[in-house]
């Protein structure tokens, strides 16, 4: 199976849980020149009133200024692989049982598939773990 397997660091920030939160953060990346590839948020119940959004790619000097005026830092307590390929049915679960059998345990998983291709983003609990998980998914 013909991968594309990158380490991706994902950057976070707080949002305001509110009409508008997550937009203007959002075009603050916009507007720097950001051509995000992933962008995940949810409401914090632990913070009533706030939120959190996850991104990524943030490229060059210009969009990782702007994502730190709006608060975005780089996530160090996730570490992410992003693959990309050819779709086909049950491959989520094939790559999924390869990690397994190798004894990674993944924090989190987002898929999708456009057209013929797929994307995964994994969440590992560490760098020693997404590396790993790399040299693994490369040999797929």
């Amino acid at each position: 199976m013909e991968l594309i397997v990158e380490r991706v660091d994902v950057w976070a920030a707080s949002i305001k849980d509110e009409v508008g939160g997550l937009s203007r953060v959002l075009m603050g990346l916009r507007e720097a020149g950001a051509d995000l590839d992933f962008v995940i948020a949810r409401r914090a119940p632990e913070k009533p009133g706030t939120g959190v959004v996850f991104v990524t790619p943030l490229r060059g000097d210009r969009e990782i200024a702007a994502a730190a005026d709006l608060g975005f830092n780089v996530t160090n307590s996730v570490h992410s692989v992003r693959i990309e390929g050819a779709n086909k049915a049950g491959v989520t679960a094939e790559l999924t049982d390869k990690l397994a059998k190798e004894g990674i345990n993944l924090r989190g998983l987002s898929a999708s598939v456009s057209g013929a291709r797929f994307v995964i983003f994994m969440g590992l609990d560490n760098a020693k773990d997404a590396a790993k998980a790399v040299n693994i998914l490369e040999r797929a």
